[in-house]
């Protein structure tokens, strides 16, 4: 659903005003310094770590609180947006009467995130990495080199080529980029 969609489908709702609309990043930053909404919705992707920093800055202006709208979602964005104080993400294919208990419930004060989708994110299910595979291949998965995720993560070059190794081997897959698919098609990434 395009900005302009979801405007016009809360600004049919008598509850609800409007303040703005914006692109994304700075603009819905200066949108939200400059009105003070009560809930601001984002439109989040899955890969894109700009769309949570953000969201993190909005929730820190006094009466501001965030909603995510996602399509997907990662563990380490669940975390991310929980431990920052994001109030919430929902799901975009969510039906519109949880998509609005969700802004209600954001409103209140409360948070809510997306039970189905967040226990996927969350849980390890049967996940065979370790959390330091994970956090390599999370590393990995935005682009990062090698030398990269080893400043990050305080190890040596050869340490993080071991690790993707590693998670290329115990996920069967036939390389680097098979293992991201992997990881990501089981939300463990």
């Amino acid at each position: 659903m395009s900005r302009f969609a979801l405007t016009a489908l809360l600004e049919q709702h008598h509850e609800i005003r409007v303040a703005g609309s914006a692109g994304g990043g700075p603009a819905a930053l200066e949108l939200a310094t400059l009105h003070r909404p009560d809930v601001v919705v984002m439109s989040y992707d899955g890969g894109d770590d700009g769309t949570i920093e953000t969201a993190q800055k909005i929730t820190g202006i006094p009466g501001c609180r965030t909603l995510l709208l996602a399509t997907t979602f990662t563990r380490s964005a669940v975390r991310r947006a929980f431990t920052s104080g994001i109030a919430g993400i929902v799901c975009r294919s969510s039906p519109p009467r949880q998509f609005f208990e969700a802004i209600h419930t954001v409103h209140q004060g409360e948070r809510f995130f997306d039970t189905e989708l967040t226990v996927a994110a969350v849980g390890n299910g049967d996940c065979p990495l370790t959390l330091r595979q994970i956090s390599v291949l999370e590393y990995v998965s935005r682009g990062d080199t090698v030398t990269e995720i080893a400043a990050r993560l305080c190890l040596s070059e050869g340490t993080v080529r071991n690790y993707v190794s590693s998670a290329v081997a115990k996920l069967g897959a036939r390389n680097r980029i098979d293992a991201l698919r992997i990881a990501r098609d089981a939300h463990w990434i």
